[in-house]
């Protein structure tokens, strides 16, 4: 049986994900000069609820820097901290250390002090905040208590009374003024009654949000009395779910403060709950519970009896639990409409989200896979059969095929994730490679919400914070250079992603100073990686970084130098079945363009026959079909063909020479072609022997068993059990001998 609580504490580390998003979302706009109130307040909510649900389960590192953090934002709320440049790159280097620690606290790892200390010294020199004790007390919850004495003790007081009575006190004493005891008459005047209608939604307690310490809050305004009716017929115990919203409380508050800070105790579950204050006429009922219906005997109740729910999952009164702001800050959020706290309408309802464990998703996937490929064997034994196109078995089957898919385009959504999230992670990599670096650099982001397979999203990290650190190191130009070459002192690398032909583009780009490839080539030289004198054209020196071994570091740094790098890039991007290209202009900047399929489970393909062997091409490389005629083909060379497509040549590759299955032909009139078209512009045409179907394949990964294999991507099952190759066109054609012409006798002699 599971643990409740440990549950719990995974879903409050699925929520620390969603609240730094947020938080890094609102320090984004305020690095952009969005400083307004709503971001602040964006930004501190998320730190707020950080720090409230660490709480909740004694993560005392991570509360105790969280609470430094708020106190920082909570000044800049208030109008005596001043939102500049530095301040903006201390709260992105907080929020750093803030993910940090949910990382660290959910692996049960602390961090190490060195890491968080100097962090801490810079929040508390801008607050002026000396850290201690008043932070201390903040936390603590102060209870009456009990004083508690001996006999020893009581006989030490009585001897203290004769040298009591020697001490002489001035006669012109003033009278003493006992304060918080104000003039009763007073105090009844300035007093008012507000009724509040408090009702949560299932939300606030899968934010880990306790009912219980928002009274306590209000009860700190003034005197409180509180009844709770059921909102629906309460399930018996073993059904309950601990995060049901099923009551609601009615509540009778008599305080001289004003309804701002009122409002203010329920300022952290604005939206998350219905709620409802008046100020009360004198005239009110004596007792909440004769308004909303409720016998009298269960009107006014204690506090603490009143929130002793089934809902409540969390220890009574953790400390550091998440609180709302004192009262004092009232004043700072006038300008809130408070549309829930006003109307006491409920909010509007979310969608509706559900977190499942990723091993589900991916049995998922498989199982999907296995009905595509039973899709494939049951056409394939209608086919064999001869049943009749129009037959009530082939009509069922065109439409178990049209569910087929759309089934697994519904997984496939499933297991799709916007890149935001690892964006946002590449953010701290530019920050902390400017400061290893000297340089002032900043990331601009692009095509956020686009969706790839969270396979493909974990797996991409690795490579794109090497990227993203080239770009830094070797991208960008020193502040002066720049300022010489007439650009902005601050350099910028863009990182974005689009969707382009079924694919997941992913580009890095610098404004730096592009490739120094006659330095590149030099270097490669001296490394013994090429031959020395070689008439390189500019794209083949740019695909020198990808040699293994290769740097153009001077030294060897915390970043670069090693000859670690790039080639392990590229063959991790490789492992995922893409392909990286790179562009570059002297003077302008480096652009790193990755080519990725959108899932790593199912694509659809055209199955091609070549020398009795059956292969599948990926359907989004080919841009046509082509059969050759005698006019198309032109000869390059005497081994060398390229074809003729509206008034441009490309090359002719023929695939079962290229894979050695035969030797080239001597003639190819007639012959059938795919015209293959990848994302940099280039195009070949693709001889196969013919074109069997076209049909969605399951991928079958090869890597593990056989390594990389060039020119194949992945295998597949086809419909009769057979195993079929899927080819990767891009590599194919990248590392093909292009030899599209049989031998002649004087070649062979030679």
């Amino acid at each position: 049986m599971s643990d409740p609580m440990q549950e719990i504490r995974a879903s409050f580390f699925i929520e620390c994900e969603e609240l730094l998003e947020a938080l890094h979302d609102g320090l984004e706009a305020m690095s952009d000069g969005a400083a307004d109130g709503e971001t602040i307040n964006i930004v501190f909510r998320a730190v707020h609820s950080i720090k409230g649900g660490a709480g909740a389960f004694s993560l005392d590192q991570l509360v105790g820097f969280a609470h430094k953090f708020e106190n920082a934002l909570d000044a800049v709320r208030a109008g005596t901290l001043s939102v500049d440049d530095g301040l903006v790159r201390l709260f992105f280097k907080c929020g750093d250390i803030l993910s940090d620690l949910v990382r660290a606290s959910r692996d049960d790892e602390p961090l190490d002090t060195a890491i968080t200390d100097p962090v801490i010294a810079e929040l508390l020199e801008v607050t002026g905040d000396v850290g201690g004790d008043e932070e201390a007390a903040e936390e603590v919850d102060f209870a009456p208590t009990a004083l508690s004495l001996d006999l020893d003790d009581i006989g030490g007081l009585a001897g203290a009374d004769d040298a009591m009575a020697d001490l002489a006190l001035p006669d012109d004493l003033p009278p003493l003024d006992i304060a918080g005891e104000p003039d009763p008459d007073e105090a009844a005047e300035q007093e008012t009654t507000y009724r509040i209608v408090f009702s949560p939604e299932p939300e606030l307690y899968a934010g880990g949000n306790e009912p219980l310490f928002l009274f306590r809050l209000l009860q700190e305004l003034g005197k409180v009395e509180s009844s709770v009716e059921a909102t629906a017929t309460l399930p018996a115990l073993d059904e309950l779910q601990p995060n049901a919203a099923l009551l609601t409380w009615t509540l009778t508050l008599v305080t001289n403060a004003d309804v701002s800070a009122v409002e203010e105790v329920f300022e952290f579950v604005d939206g998350l709950c219905g709620l409802s204050i008046e100020p009360l006429s004198d005239d009110r009922p004596e007792h909440p519970g004769e308004e909303s219906g409720l016998p009298a005997a269960e009107t006014t109740t204690p506090i603490e009896a009143a929130t002793a729910t089934p809902s409540d999952p969390l220890p009574a009164d953790p400390p550091g639990t998440s609180q709302p702001a004192p009262a004092g800050d009232a004043g700072e959020e006038t300008e809130d409409p408070r549309p829930a706290a006003a109307s006491g309408a409920k909010p509007v309802a979310k969608s509706a989200t559900v977190r499942v464990d990723l091993e589900r998703i991916d049995r998922l996937v498989n199982l999907v896979g296995e009905l595509v490929i039973n899709q494939a064997m049951l056409a394939q034994s209608v086919a064999t059969a001869g049943l009749p196109s129009n037959s009530p078995v082939s009509s069922g089957l065109d439409e178990f095929q049209h569910l087929t898919r759309n089934i697994q385009e519904s997984v496939m959504m499933i297991r799709a994730q916007p890149v935001k999230s690892l964006f946002q992670r590449m953010g701290r990599i530019v920050r902390e490679a400017s400061t290893a670096t000297g340089k002032d650099a900043r990331l601009v982001t692009d095509g956020e919400a686009t969706e790839i397979d969270k396979t493909v999203i974990e797996r991409l990290s690795d490579p794109l914070t090497h990227m993203i650190r080239n770009a830094v190191d070797h991208g960008l130009e020193t502040g002066e250079q720049r300022v010489a070459a007439g650009k902005p002192e601050r350099g910028t690398v863009r990182l974005s992603a689009a969707h382009r032909s079924g694919r997941v583009v992913i580009e890095v780009a610098d404004d730096g100073g592009g490739i120094n490839r006659a330095r590149v080539q030099s270097i490669a030289e001296e490394k013994g990686l090429i031959a020395p004198g070689q008439s390189l054209a500019d794209q083949e020196i740019d695909n020198l970084l990808f040699l293994p071994g290769f740097s153009t570091a001077a030294e060897v740094s915390n970043l670069s130098g090693r000859g670690v790098g790039m080639d392990v890039v590229k063959s991790s991007i490789s492992a995922l079945g893409g392909r990286i290209s790179i562009t570059s202009t002297p003077g302008r900047g480096t652009c790193f363009s990755i080519s990725l399929p959108l899932t790593l489970a199912v694509l659809d393909g055209m199955v091609v026959g070549v020398e009795d062997e059956t292969m599948v091409v990926p359907l989004n490389a080919i841009a046509e079909t082509l059969t050759l005629s005698e006019t198309d083909i032109r000869p390059l060379g005497p081994q060398t063909r390229v074809v003729l497509v509206r008034d441009a040549f490309v090359p002719l590759l023929d695939l079962g020479a290229e894979l050695g299955y035969r030797a080239p032909r001597a003639d190819y009139v007639g012959s059938i072609a795919l015209l293959i078209s990848q994302e940099d512009g280039s195009r070949a045409a693709l001889v196969v022997d013919q074109i069997e179907d076209q049909r969605q394949v399951v991928i079958k990964g090869l890597q593990d068993s056989y390594g990389h294999v060039p020119g194949v991507a992945a295998a597949t099952i086809l419909g009769d059990g057979q195993i079929a190759l899927i080819l990767d066109p891009a590599d194919l054609i990248a590392n093909a001998s292009g030899k599209s012409a049989p031998e002649t006798a004087l070649q062979k002699a030679g």
